[in-house]
């Protein structure tokens, strides 16, 4: 048992309280990494108010990790003690339906098809004070060490910058491959990304890397403009500049609207707004934001009715996490792309409150 430092979230809308927590070994076909990294996420903060489903407290949060592994279980063939590993929050069991069906991303193990709160064997590997302590999409990479099913880790390639490639675990990930994989945007196309966060700003960088010729990026908040101008936007655009909604903005300024939106922020209004920004015939509007639990959206089914497309993407924006997130990791060491631009402070784990609160800031 190792005993070090973790965030825990001991009930929903209280600040993380970092503890001293026990660390089990890991038991058959489990991995214990000790992390180096962890990137902070809008899904995190929907966890520690509450909003995230079939979650369970207390919890240690974190889903955007890198590491080395420690120790392996028994069984446990595809890593060894020292080697570089990502952490997936979807994993790839590679036995589902889904995992042998090669045009899907999603595994039946995620914690949409069942609950990830404790490890498959419904016991958890974190104790605190004499307590359990829950896990969060298996991963829970707030904490100094975790441990994980196998088929929740990816190793890559052993030059990767840990402290840089973590946001490839989840955020720069889904954006980028939301544009490139689940949209397919077409070289010399008109792209609209409504939310200019971590995601959104990697929706313009996979819009770039596929070749739009326009890159429209909506946000209420004008301090994210310069980021994305340097990513690729070629427009920016503040709706509150407008007396009129943002996609009849949109249509105007294409013409017919674009050929492809797409949502980072997690909101019904802004969700409808996309839908309705990109054309009526071809369009492609890609639901990337993450709603509330128990949200609703209705909408009007013309929207749809004269072709339009209206699709979604989970985590890591349609790669096969353990086969696609090291070929990411690979492109990233080409400098096919610079991800780094997505990181705008570097924190000790003793300051990660500070961190929620630069997030909820919009900084």
């Amino acid at each position: 048992v190792i005993s070090c430092r973790a965030a825990v979230a001991w009930a929903p809308g209280k600040p993380l309280s970092v503890e001293e927590v026990e660390v089990a070994p890991p038991k058959a076909g489990e991995v214990r990494i000790k992390l180096v990294a962890t990137g902070i996420c809008r899904t995190d903060e929907h966890l520690l108010q509450g909003c995230f489903p079939n979650a369970e407290f207390p919890v240690i949060p974190g889903h955007e990790g890198a590491g080395t592994v420690e120790s392996i279980g028994e069984g446990v063939t595809s890593m060894k003690p020292g080697d570089k590993v990502i952490l997936l929050c979807l994993p790839q069991c590679g036995e589902c339906s889904f995992c042998k069906n090669p045009e899907s991303n999603f595994c039946q193990k995620s914690h949409i098809s069942e609950p990830q709160n404790l490890l498959p064997d419904k016991t958890s590997r974190f104790s605190c004070k004499g307590k359990q302590i829950h896990h969060f999409l298996w991963i829970s990479t707030f904490a100094e060490y975790t441990v994980v099913p196998e088929y929740t880790v990816a190793k890559i390639d052993a030059a990767a910058p840990l402290d840089k490639v973590c946001l490839l675990g989840c955020g720069f990930s889904t954006g980028y491959g939301a544009a490139i994989n689940t949209a397919k945007v077409k070289p010399g196309s008109t792209c609209a990304i409504f939310g200019l966060g971590g995601v959104g700003l990697s929706v313009v960088m996979g819009c770039k890397a596929a070749g739009a010729s326009r890159i429209i990026a909506v946000d209420i908040n004008k301090d994210k403009f310069a980021k994305a101008k340097e990513l690729g936007a070629t427009d920016c655009i503040n709706p509150r500049d407008f007396k009129k909604p943002i996609q009849e903005v949109l249509t105007e300024m294409t013409g017919h609207g674009v050929d492809y939106s797409f949502e980072a922020i997690g909101l019904a209004d802004t969700m409808i707004a996309a839908l309705a920004s990109c054309n009526m015939s071809t369009g492609v509007c890609v639901m990337v934001g993450e709603l509330d639990s128990g949200s609703e959206i209705s909408i009007d089914p013309t929207l749809l009715l004269t072709g339009r497309t209206w699709k979604g993407t989970v985590v890591g924006g349609s790669w096969k996490s353990r086969e696609g997130i090291p070929k990411l990791v690979s492109s990233y060491l080409e400098k096919k792309f610079n991800s780094d631009l997505l990181i705008t402070h570097t924190l000790p784990f003793a300051k990660v409150n500070e961190g929620f609160e630069l997030l909820r800031a919009g900084k």
